[in-house]
């Protein structure tokens, strides 16, 4: 039960979140417009953040099971 009201909460994060993505479009689109650089490492910039969490949680994921695969071996 507490899965699915983490769930929950979780996806509500995500909604209320979910207006800022068309501001950052819209501000890198006019100063790309006007001639700036800021918008030119966005999408890069993106996949950096994204790629962090699914890294980390991979490698204690890893790790976790690592260490229970041990912990059945050594019993």
């Amino acid at each position: 039960m507490r899965k699915v009201f983490l769930f929950l909460f979780l996806m509500s994060l995500v909604i209320i979140c979910d207006a800022q993505c068309p501001m950052c479009k819209m501000a890198a689109e006019s100063n790309m417009k006007d001639g700036g650089m800021a918008g030119r490492g966005l999408n890069q910039g993106i996949l950096y953040l994204l790629l962090l969490p699914y890294l980390a949680m991979s490698i204690i994921g890893y790790l976790y099971w690592k260490g229970k695969k041990k912990l059945k071996s050594d019993t």
